[in-house]
């Protein structure tokens, strides 16, 4: 892995919580899961001309995450969560933010060249900066049979359309998805059949994925591969929240293929990573020596 990276790109911003603002954004969780799992991650972002701006840059130092984040005549992003009984987050995402323009730069493709492994959504296609500046450094990524294009779907607010989900499954060659956005994209484009496994080789087939990964909240976790299936139960923990556990499901799933293990024990391997994630407030908690050196 010397000179490769391993980049969560899109959104970076402020999750402004009840009990006070934590860092996030789905990538940037993502990269730095990665990195705590021992590979070189890198969030890949955009902020403001601001202390919102400043104040992220800090907190991904103090953290020791790599970034490259320019630096745009927007405000720094932010979001408002609200998280009900059970630990549910509901998100209110501001619009026309320093992550919806996010410039494709020389520096940028560069970090394209030497990255085996990217994660992006679609919440930060919204814009069309963005969009396209994700969609140049996934055409400027090694292309190679061993590098793994994650699109970790997100859908958040309606700031989606189908035009914009097909360009994507297009492009990744792995798709994280859950089960309530399984439903909404077998609305959107017409799949038949009521069982969610069936809609799942659909679009393996349909897209020619290495890998899709379905998660079903407390009903455990899928990931399909072509002609095998890996199950996985979720473990019963005592919920603080569930921002963030997505994407460190995704980063510990990555991390562990990318150190050459089987996809079963990496699927094993982020289920744990994720529930130990809910057990704590925020996207961004330490991880326990047992869970990072295993």
């Amino acid at each position: 892995m010397e000179d490769k990276v391993v980049v969560g790109i899109g959104e970076a911003l402020w999750d402004v919580l009840p009990d006070g603002k934590k860092i996030g954004g789905a990538p940037a969780n993502f990269a730095y899961h990665v990195s705590q799992l021992g590979l070189p991650g890198m969030a890949v972002s955009a902020i403001g001309h601001d202390r919102l701006g400043e104040e992220l840059t800090e907190k991904f130092d103090e953290r020791k995450l790599r970034t490259s984040m320019a630096v745009v005549d927007y405000p720094t992003g932010t979001v408002f969560v609200e998280v009900d009984e059970l630990g549910i987050p509901s998100y209110d995402i501001k619009q026309n933010v320093a992550w919806d323009n996010i410039p494709f730069t020389p520096e940028l493709e560069a970090i394209a060249a030497k990255t085996v492994a990217v994660s992006f959504g679609s919440l930060a296609q919204r814009n069309v900066v963005s969009r396209e500046t994700i969609h140049k450094f996934l055409d400027a990524m090694p292309d190679d049979k061993e590098t793994l294009k994650i699109f970790d779907i997100n859908l958040r607010q309606g700031f989606y359309t189908p035009e914009l989900i097909e360009k994507s499954m297009e492009k990744c060659n792995v798709l994280k998805i859950n089960d309530e956005e399984l439903v909404l994209i077998s609305r959107l484009f017409g799949y038949p059949g009521i069982d969610l496994k069936d809609k799942c080789w659909i679009l393996l087939g349909k897209y020619n994925l290495k890998i899709l990964i379905l998660t079903c909240g407390v009903n455990g976790s899928y990931v399909f591969t072509p002609g095998h299936v890996s199950f996985v139960e979720t473990p019963k923990v005592e919920v603080a929240d569930t921002v963030g556990a997505g994407d460190s499901f995704t980063a510990a799933f990555t991390a562990a293929l990318l150190k050459g293990l089987p996809v079963d024990e990496a699927h094993r391997r982020a289920v744990a990573v994720s529930a130990f994630v809910c057990t704590q407030h925020g996207a961004m908690p330490q991880l326990p020596d047992e869970l990072v050196n295993v």
